[in-house]
């Protein structure tokens, strides 16, 4: 079984909340002293019960003047209605900064998902990422508007409690004490097995989460193979697994909680026996013994809650871990410090011996699992010495079979990955010295697998549009050039919400509502990966006629896995082995280079076979 990562202090680990904390912190402080003023209300009234009882109470026995009985009464009144509302002014001072709290820290966190680059979301799973920004930062909120409160609280009334306990009952709160040796003990194991424990239970929420995300996502696949009851075999061995694991846990702070609530239980009836000997002996006072019960009563209920409490305590400090395991993530695709941005954009795209390859890093999640996966382990180059120039205003096809880097060297371009050598420029600044904001206002991308988003049509379109570009005309240009039209026949035409992923539409039509999307945002370099793919020969020819009407002025790489998509562009590129092996017109290419006659005969017999199934 996998060791996991060396142990950070506790403390240490949860003082990185600060940041996040300080705003809060105020509001925070006030609550813990409104919650210790409650507490010490509620040890003050066992210290008023032995002045009445020795006192007052006496003293109306005696004479019959029951004056000081009711003062008392009323004493121990008014610290009760105290120490209620002080227990309402802490709940009201920590319920909104406990939650904006979380807030931040989920927007910080979704903020540098966001920037972090695709290796990154390549190698991690969706359901860990939902988990550490759902249950996790739920998890501490919890933690710092209770527990971290009540630990601090009950910590200082146990310690408060058992010294008026030795002042009263002497050898009686002597010996309250050495009870307390039992506890610490039992706290060290517990505090040891649990931290394993709670960590292991919430990494397997999160791959819980990622296999619903998945079969959801995937449901389609799963229904049209049968596949539904191997998914719910697998999601069940999951969900007993995390059963187990809770089961587990559910135990270990049982046992904690069992074990120190019964050796208190034991201290205190050993201190009755031995204090009611004293009483009769005349070495304590009624009115002391009573007070001594009443403060332990008071004592009791912090002590039997330390289980609870250390509890959330380790699962916070396993939530911190994890938060910050994906915010310690480095971005290795940052902007730099002085950005340059071309003077007067026309699209000038060059490729100069381009080289890339994939790295094969584990998530940490992965690396404490498995400490001996290597942390880096390169994959064999992808791109392997691209030189290739593709001008101002022209349209070049990137052509080559399955595997071949296509995808991957048009991902350059708007630097989705950094080249591992070499440069990409664009009007002659390496895209590496381009702020990536400025980079992709001038590089547009529509991708062969249409990503939409659960949103309305007219913000799908428009997402990447600059801000004066937004009206009814740009959508409407964009829409025809798509041939994407069909969406004003939707119920709500263009203010139609989509479902998630855009799985309500057919393939085409995604794909034609993610090229309109990457023609709305005005690029000066379009690069598109295949985007024509699931229409029919009719609507891609349509589509064809209105790109080329469109692109006159505007750079575009275009990945073709169609030979009627070369008819878009003025040259071709040919890509073997991750370097491009010609360049030339359609007709050259076919003239010249076998090769490229190779691919484009391979391309049309998958193009004919899909014809022929379409048709069928």
């Amino acid at each position: 079984m996998a060791s996991l990562p060396p142990s950070t202090a506790v403390v240490a680990t949860l003082a990185r909340l600060y940041p996040f904390l300080r705003p809060a912190l105020p509001w925070l402080i006030a609550g813990m002293l409104s919650a210790l003023g409650a507490s010490l209300c509620a040890l003050a009234i066992p210290q008023v019960l032995e002045w009445a009882v020795n006192g007052p109470l006496l003293g109306s026995a005696a004479d019959g003047d029951r004056s000081g009985v009711w003062s008392a009464v009323l004493l121990v009144l008014g610290l009760g209605v105290l120490e209620a509302g002080l227990v309402a002014a802490r709940r009201a001072f920590i319920l909104v900064p406990g939650t904006r709290v979380e807030a931040s820290m989920r927007m910080a966190l979704f903020r540098h998902l966001q920037d972090l680059p695709i290796a990154f979301h390549d190698q991690w799973p969706g359901g860990q990422l939902l988990s550490r920004s759902m249950a996790d930062l739920g998890q501490l909120r919890r933690w710092m508007s209770f527990g971290l409160i009540m630990l601090v609280v009950n910590t200082t009334t146990i310690g408060v409690g058992v010294g008026l306990m030795v002042d009263m009952g002497g050898i009686l709160g002597i010996a309250y004490l050495c009870g307390a040796l039992p506890v610490v003990y039992f706290s060290y194991r517990f505090s040891t097995r649990f931290r394993r424990i709670s960590r292991l239970s919430q990494d397997q929420t999160g791959d819980l989460a990622t296999t619903v995300e998945e079969s959801v996502h995937g449901i389609r696949v799963l229904k049209a193979f049968g596949r539904g009851r191997e998914a719910y075999q697998s999601f069940s061995v999951q969900a007993d697994e995390l059963r187990s694991t809770e089961l587990s846990k559910a135990r270990t702070l049982g046992g904690f909680t069992f074990a120190i609530t019964t050796i208190s239980e034991a201290v205190l009836g050993a201190c009755l026996l031995s204090g009611v000997w004293l009483v009769v002996d005349g070495q304590l006072s009624v009115g002391a013994l009573l007070a001594f019960f009443a403060t332990a009563a008071v004592v009791n209920g912090p002590v039997e809650q330390l289980g609870h409490l250390v509890s959330m305590t380790l699962y916070a400090k396993t939530a911190v871990d994890r938060y910050f395991e994906v915010l310690d993530t480095a971005n290795e695709l940052p902007d730099p410090k002085d950005p340059i941005r071309p003077e007067e954009p026309v699209g000038d795209l060059v490729f100069d011996d381009v080289h890339f390859q994939y790295p094969d890093e584990p998530t940490p999640d992965q690396a404490w699992r498995d400490p001996a996966r290597p942390s880096e382990a390169p994959r064999t180059e992808v791109i392997a010495g691209v030189d290739l120039h593709v001008r101002p205003g022209e349209t070049m096809a990137l052509v080559g079979l399955t595997g071949s880097g296509k995808t991957t060297m048009i991902s350059l371009v708007p630097r989705l990955f950094d080249v591992t050598s070499g440069t990409v420029t664009v009007d002659g600044v390496d895209v590496r010295q381009m702020s990536r904001r400025d980079l992709r206002e001038l590089v547009s991308i529509a991708f062969e697998d249409a990503t939409l988003f659960s949103s309305t049509v007219r913000e799908n379109v428009l997402l990447g549009a600059p801000e004066g570009y937004r009206a009814e005309a740009d959508l409407d240009r964009a829409l025809t050039v798509a041939q994407a039209d069909f969406v004003r026949d939707l119920p709500a035409g263009l203010d139609t919400t989509i479902g998630e992923e855009g799985l309500s539409l057919s393939g085409g039509q995604r794909q034609r509502l993610a090229l309109a999307r990457a023609v709305a945002a005005r690029p000066k370099i379009l690069v598109l990966d295949d985007p024509l793919s699931a229409l029919d020969v009719a609507t891609e020819e349509a589509v064809t006629a209105h790109l080329r009407e469109e692109l006159a002025d505007t750079t575009t790489l275009v990945v073709a896995h169609r030979p009627s998509t070369v008819a878009l562009a003025d040259r071709v590129a040919v890509l073997a082995g991750g370097r491009i092996t010609a360049v030339g017109t359609h007709r050259e290419l076919l003239a010249g280079h076998p090769h490229y006659r190779f691919v484009i005969s391979s391309l049309a017999e998958d193009n004919d076979a899909e014809s022929e199934v379409a048709t069928r």
